[in-house]
């Protein structure tokens, strides 16, 4: 397994995160047990949830909410050691519960949420306690007296932020500058070679600011793992999926004639793409079975020629550079 520093801090975390946004839902708990058995035996030491997953976002909302996180608990209090092996990540934001102060991140919420996250994942402290999106209705004095709070306890080390723009990551840094607080280590974002648009303001401001990237939907919702060959051979695919080849059938055609004249899969190749980034850290994977854990772990030994790398921007084009240059002089 090859590791990277988490942003500007001194933890290293593994180049493939595990994320558990399946566990609970598409995978079962024993199944779930055997992915981060086999993580583990791998290496991967980041390990990916979020209070919610498992929850109301899923199709089968009978199961209730934190049912990743519990499953990870679960296995946590098995033992043997695997807590103090592991980099934990969680993440704060979204409803949890009907009430009013149910969802966001208001310093009362934060409070809630993170006893909450530790109760399940059975757990004194959470390594990187990610703000699942941008809240514009809370103060950044309130978000950041909160977090100052668990750390000073305790309760969590790190603190990131997911699905934030470039100039809102710069506000927030700034203001936990001014309060001589480490603020921002790590930024999640949707990225891959068919949704670049970070490329312009989001991945300047996390260069500057000294914050890793860690992509999530890292294959385009399974766009980028084959979709064509998949359907070619009969396999079934969403009609999210469906409609997703229709729009980018001649790029998809061109990608996986030029992962074919590589010899690599579709799969690495696009995870190959992302880890060939300076400011990336991580890219979680979120495999529902063993199986396709086991195969991400190829990405990390596929080399990305520069000639292979142009032609994957000529497939899949991003904005055109970073901002403003992008789009003026």
């Amino acid at each position: 397994m090859q590791y990277a520093h988490l942003g500007r801090t001194g933890l290293k975390v593994s180049r493939l995160a595990l994320g558990t946004m399946n566990f609970g839902d598409a995978t079962d708990e024993a199944t779930s047990f055997q992915i981060m058995d086999s993580a583990l035996e791998a290496g991967i030491n980041l390990f990916d949830t979020a209070d919610v997953y498992g929850g109301p976002q899923s199709p089968y909302m009978e199961q209730g909410y934190g049912l990743s996180e519990e499953i990870i608990g679960s296995w946590l209090a098995k033992g043997g050691g695997r807590r103090e092996q592991i980099v934990l990540a969680t993440k704060v934001y979204q409803p949890m519960g009907t009430g009013p102060n149910d969802k966001y991140l208001s310093a009362y919420k934060i409070r809630k949420a993170a006893e909450d996250s530790l109760r399940r994942l059975q757990t004194d402290h959470i390594d990187l306690y990610q703000m699942h999106h941008i809240d514009r209705s809370t103060p950044w004095e309130e978000i950041w007296q909160a977090m100052e709070q668990l750390v000073r306890e305790g309760k969590v080390t790190y603190v990131g932020s997911s699905n934030f723009a470039g100039w809102q990551i710069a506000t927030a840094q700034n203001a936990a500058t001014s309060r001589r607080f480490l603020g921002l280590v790590s930024e999640q974002s949707l990225y891959n070679l068919s949704a670049r648009t970070i490329e312009l303001e989001v991945i300047p401001a996390l260069r500057h600011y000294g914050l890793g990237l860690i992509p999530w939907s890292p294959l385009g919702g399974g766009l980028l793992g084959g979709a064509l060959k998949k359907a070619q051979e009969g396999r079934r695919a969403t009609p999210k999926t469906q409609d997703a080849i229709e729009r980018y059938r001649p790029q998809l055609e061109a990608y996986e004639a030029l992962c074919a004249e590589i010899g690599e899969q579709p799969a690495d190749v696009a995870l190959a793409w992302l880890l060939h980034n300076p400011v990336l850290t991580a890219t979680i994977v979120g495999p529902r079975t063993p199986e396709q854990l086991a195969t991400s772990r190829h990405a990390l030994d596929v080399h990305l020629s520069k000639e292979t790398l142009d032609k994957l921007d000529e497939i899949w084009p991003g904005p055109g550079g970073e901002a403003p240059e992008a789009y003026a002089w």
